[in-house]
């Protein structure tokens, strides 16, 4: 049975406008920089019953499956330019890298349930450091083995993505710099960063419409973990100007935002966390993501596995490759069309925007999915 909870907002807060064309033009800089295509998806539009659904597609993003590198890469650098700068000028990452030599060694450390880490371990990579990952133990195998490839030290903890936050905490030092996608009392500084890094994914999607002479979305379906990403697209969206709503997805079993929503404060979902949607298995919010999805959301949808494999399968007969945590955008607003006609009245728009954020992370995985027709 497919089933789902959901919490709504008739009148979400707005924001003040951020410049964020230094993180653009930081981006523009790392090897292999493109923007990312932005897909039309005439099957997922019908199934809908809109005009229009974009997809901004993240399944190769600065040759890592996923789009975790824009805010792991923006964090690592001002963070250590916070510790070690200023630096000189720049153009090039080896460049950067030399300004550190005197500074090494150096870690960067990492809790994950996939993709972050894995950017995490990707930029230790590129500028000469050391990375420590931590995974919960049921991670699976090809994601482990992705960031190993990256030359990282991985370590499996006892217990859930919350744990291994927990212990990643517990690494910092003067040589292990820890770039989490969370926060946490007195830690704040790099999650922030993270979230500003994802803003570039919106300043392309709004160069790439104004090239289209297409208008910006009226719908935005961001899926959640601990709320970075979502705290982006409020950021971007839900400010004067913009009509834009926002819908956040999450898996039912680990629905941390939509529980402290509806308790009115960041609420703890304790694991297990079984669902397939790995990158969203979270049982805690991000402090710092808290006040901006409690003022931004329009809708909250926490939806059980079976919406996710829908909407997989949807998006590959349109062409898009999506893995599980990938494809959470798209069913909820499924889920909320299905089983939430009132709501999904009240949100829907004509233009839709979705954020395929992974590719097919986990292959047997995906190719299960997609042989599984019921």
């Amino acid at each position: 049975m497919s089933g789902s909870d959901v919490h709504f907002q008739s009148n979400p807060g707005w924001f003040e406008p951020r410049d964020t064309r230094s993180v653009l033009a930081f981006h523009q800089k790392l090897p292999g920089y493109q923007p990312t295509p932005l897909r039309s998806v005439p099957l997922v539009a019908e199934r809908l019953g809109v005009q229009q659904v974009w997809v901004k597609d993240e399944q190769n993003r600065l040759g890592l499956p996923a789009y975790k590198i824009l805010g792991a890469a923006w964090a690592t650098v001002q963070e250590l330019q916070a510790r070690f700068g200023p630096f000189q000028d720049w153009a090039s990452l080896s460049e950067l890298s030399s300004q550190l030599s005197e500074h090494l060694p150096l870690t960067l450390v990492a809790a994950t349930d996939g993709n972050h880490g894995r950017a995490v371990a990707r930029m230790a990579r590129w500028l000469g450091l050391q990375a420590h990952i931590l995974v919960p133990e049921d991670m699976a195998a090809a994601r482990q083995e992705a960031i190993l490839s990256e030359g990282a030290t991985l370590q499996q903890v006892s217990g859930s993505y919350d744990v291994a936050v927990e212990e990643a905490a517990l690494l910092a030092g003067p040589q292990h710099i820890v770039i989490s996608d969370t926060s946490w009392d007195s830690y704040t500084r790099v999650p922030a960063w993270v979230v500003e890094g994802y803003s570039t994914i919106f300043a392309e999607v709004s160069a790439q419409l104004a090239d289209l002479q297409e208008p910006e979305p009226d719908v935005v379906s961001v899926q959640m973990g601990v709320g970075s990403l979502a705290a982006a697209v409020v950021q971007h969206y839900r400010q004067q100007g913009f009509q834009t709503r926002v819908v956040g997805t999450e898996p039912l079993s680990a629905a941390c935002v939509l529980r402290s929503l509806q308790a009115g404060t960041p609420t703890e979902v304790p694991g297990p966390h079984p669902s397939i949607m790995a990158g969203l298995n979270c049982g805690n919010i991000s402090p710092l993501a808290w006040p901006l999805l409690q003022k931004g959301l329009s809708v909250t949808v926490g939806l059980t596995d079976d919406w996710t494999r829908q909407a997989m399968r949807l998006l590959a007969r349109d062409g898009v490759v999506s893995g599980e945590s990938g494809a959470a955008g798209l069913a909820g607003l499924l889920c909320l069309k299905d089983q939430h006609p009132a709501l999904w009245e009240q949100v829907q728009g004509q233009r839709i925007l979705l954020i395929n954020t992974e590719g097919a992370t986990d292959p047997e995985g995906y190719a299960r999915v997609l042989q599984d027709q019921r």
